[in-house]
């Protein structure tokens, strides 16, 4: 943990200049650090604690990020680190990302989006098959379809993430609402269901998360049955900070 407190500071150290979002507008804040305290309970196995801290660097480049996690009970640690990026390609955006994390872990993904006010979107994901403590919680071999509405101020949109390499039964369906609450306030709502075989049983689960984000600030809460299809369940709290 103390490593990661270092590197983290390391790299809030080396400054920031203005960028640009994706929408053309000036952000002043591109540097994000996020701090997660995940409690896991249930399916016969000791409750657990863990700790997630994740720098992200927004810029011309894309987003860049670095992350470690650790838990409390067993010992489980690990660095994380990846890149994603959106392209306009013809009348497509197009997002690739790829991801990196100790052990030998290697992954990837790409999306693709076409539409404004009404869209649709489709993406797949691999990686070499090593340990990676999945913390988008979503199966990362996968295929993705998406399909969504946006007005001024407001998007709804349904997400489906099915596994389509070692556990093909398994899938993720997300509801998700964001509102722009105006003065750089954003409220975001995520309803997930989930279906697929833990340990041969067969499940269906319900989660939920919700955001709220400030100009500087953002609080998260989250809860997530059977986190990536796994015995326990998963209450998540998270703070972040941007400047």
């Amino acid at each position: 943990m103390l490593r990661a407190a270092i590197l983290v500071s390391l790299l809030a150290a080396t400054g920031a200049s203005a960028t640009e979002d994706p929408s053309g507008r000036a952000d002043e804040r591109p540097w994000k650090l996020t701090t997660g305290v995940y409690t896991l309970s249930g399916g016969g196995e000791p409750n657990a604690r863990a700790l997630d801290l994740n720098l992200r660097r927004s810029g011309d480049f894309g987003n860049a990020w670095i992350g470690w996690y650790g838990e409390d009970h067993g010992g489980l640690t690990q660095w994380r680190a990846g890149w994603d990026r959106f392209f306009d390609v013809g009348p497509l955006r197009v997002q690739p990302s790829v991801q990196v994390a100790s052990g030998g872990f290697r992954g990837g993904s790409l999306y693709a989006e076409a539409g404004d006010t009404w869209f649709v979107g489709a993406g797949a994901g691999r990686t070499n098959l090593r340990p990676y403590v999945n913390l988008n919680f979503d199966p990362n071999d996968m295929v993705m379809l998406a399909a969504g509405h946006r007005t001024d101020g407001q998007q709804v949109q349904v997400i489906l993430v099915a596994d389509n390499r070692e556990h093909p039964d398994q899938r993720h369906l997300h509801l998700n609402w964001k509102v722009d609450r105006g003065d750089g306030e954003k409220l975001t709502f995520d309803v997930l269901a989930k279906r697929g075989d833990v340990d041969g049983e067969r499940i269906r689960r319900l989660g939920a998360s919700v955001t709220y984000d400030w100009p500087r600030w953002s609080l998260r809460a989250a809860w997530d049955p059977k986190v990536n299809f796994t015995a326990q369940d998963m209450l998540r709290l998270s703070v972040a900070a941007r400047w």
